[in-house]
């Protein structure tokens, strides 16, 4: 017999599997010794009253075994079926791959960068040396931006295709069950990349194909319809179908495509800061406690403001996390945050961000659809020369910023390249330093404590999402002039976070899959 249930508890007994097993035998009046199981289907945190408590979701097993739970995937030869090639292998890439292997079709994908173990060499000369390899970065190479970003499984995207099987496919290739449960799921960066090379080694081990250090260089269509794939500016691919998920900072892409006269658009983003508090602050905040129960995750928060007419709020906030350089070319600061699957880094990160106003980008009309490109490419070649032209990263304590005072000193921070005292005003064009300044003393007003001269500001976060959207046909998802490309994913301007990417690239999958 099974009995579903919904219940609240508190953190002890939510994490600990015995007392909650004695808890649901006390709840329901069912004799421990009939329960052979308490499985947890959901769980989530709700530290909105004085005393946290945690919402499961749960199926009680009385007098019978739980079922083992298998994540699957349904792996097929495909190494002499119909070649699809794909341009990146971020989760777009990569899940749009383990679909077509499903629907019977070969994936070809090119990386522009290199395999998760290999990159790691180069983000440790960014680190520690400041050089930047344009194609082998934080942004580019195996897994893409979300390899070395946290892994936050977390997305409302649930109407644009199966959750689950994201999650599921995630699972099947070493993910922890974990993700399956939690309100909240996120891997850990030191968790992804092993996923991620299973990943490769299902693709590879069906007959997919996967080439490294393969950056496209052109495109080519005849009669309205992609014809080929440039490979280093060499080597030619014929292609019918290009499936096109290259993520966000994939700017020769954008350029290519305007050069061709290839139609693509301007697309809304946001840029503003990274900001830094301790862990055990916003757990204080959050949690309403002197020290955090042991079992409860490190604690986030999400935060919102509307600001003269436009939106700041907080972006891919990092419990227990580092803020990371992720620059994609010489001579730009950009900062993005990640934590591992712990999140036992004594810092907590944010980006706190502003929508671009329009506005500001009248001087770059004349870059057309490419003008949002622009500015924010102005914005982190700035805060690069403000920074020293290394990877050195202007910041500002968080109270002297809204104060404009340039801070005397700065605390310790997460940003191993290092941070030095610069006014943020003088980074960020006025719009948004105006916004960030007031959004800081709201959510003071909403986090008690938050507000504090102990936080750092670090600039600069920009690459939030696409400034560029590259438009397809809402029923072949085909781009809407050259016929078989398929802009896919964060880069194309369809996706923002790692679940919605990868649900796009198994969309897209089906879509050729039902024309083969």
């Amino acid at each position: 017999m099974i009995k579903d249930l919904d219940i609240v508890v508190t953190p002890e007994i939510a994490y600990d599997p015995l007392v909650l097993k004695q808890f649901v035998s006390q709840h329901t009046r069912i004799k421990l010794q009939e329960i052979n199981d308490v499985v947890v289907h959901k769980r989530s945190v709700d530290a909105r009253s004085k005393y946290v408590k945690i919402n499961l979701k749960i199926s009680i097993y009385i007098k019978e075994d739980a079922p083992e739970k298998k994540a699957v995937y349904k792996a097929q030869n495909v190494s002499s079926a119909k070649e699809i090639h794909i341009i990146g292998a971020g989760p777009a890439g990569l899940f749009a791959a383990l679909s077509l292997i499903e629907q019977g079709l070969k994936p070809v994908i090119f990386e522009r960068g290199k395999n998760v173990s290999e990159r790691r060499r180069d983000l440790a000369a960014l680190t520690k040396e400041h050089i930047v390899n344009p194609d082998s970065n934080y942004c580019f190479g195996e897994g893409g931006a979300g390899t070395y970003s946290d892994g936050k499984l977390y997305t409302r995207s649930t109407k644009r295709g199966s959750v689950d099987q994201v999650l599921d496919w995630l699972m099947y290739h070493g993910a922890d069950n974990e993700i399956n449960v939690d309100a909240h799921p996120h891997i850990g960066t030191n968790k992804l990349p092993g996923i991620i090379e299973n990943i490769r080694t299902t693709i590879l081990e069906c007959g997919g194909e996967i080439h490294f250090n393969s950056k496209v260089t052109a495109i080519k269509e005849k009669s309205g319809c992609v014809s080929a794939v440039e490979i280093n500016g060499d080597k030619n691919f014929t292609c019918t179908q290009l499936i096109i998920a290259t993520g966000h900072s994939a700017r020769d892409i954008f350029e290519l495509f305007y050069n061709n006269k290839w139609h693509i658009e301007y697309k809304p983003f946001a840029i503003g800061v990274r900001a830094e508090h301790s862990q055990a602050l916003i757990d204080t905040i959050q949690y309403k406690c002197e020290v955090r129960y042991p079992e409860l995750p490190a604690a986030s928060y999400s935060l919102v403001e509307q600001v003269n007419e436009l939106g700041v709020y907080s972006f891919c906030m990092c419990p227990g996390g580092i803020i990371a350089p992720c620059a994609t070319a010489p001579g730009e600061i950009v900062t993005n945050g990640w934590s591992p699957s712990k999140r036992n880094n004594p810092y907590a990160n944010s980006g706190i961000v502003v929508a671009v106003d329009e506005k500001d980008l009248i001087p770059f009309e004349k870059f057309g659809p490419l003008k949002g490109m622009k500015y924010q490419q102005m914005i982190e070649q700035k805060a690069w020369e403000l920074g020293g032209k290394t990877q050195v990263a202007p910041a500002q304590r968080l109270v002297d910023f809204c104060d404009k005072k340039v801070s005397s000193n700065l605390p310790d921070c997460s940003y191993i390249p290092g941070i030095t005292s610069v006014s943020l005003y003088d980074v960020l064009p006025q719009s948004i330093s105006s916004r960030l300044n007031i959004a800081f003393q709201k959510f003071g007003e909403k986090m008690k404590g938050y507000y504090t001269n102990d936080a750092v500001l670090v600039g600069v976060e920009s690459r939030t999402s696409s400034p560029v959207r590259i438009p397809r046909n809402s029923e072949t998802l085909e781009h809407d002039q050259i016929k078989g490309i398929y802009p896919c994913g964060e880069g194309a301007g369809y996706a923002g976070g790692i679940v919605s990417a990868a649900i796009d690239g198994i969309n897209i999958a089906k879509k050729i899959a039902v024309i083969k």
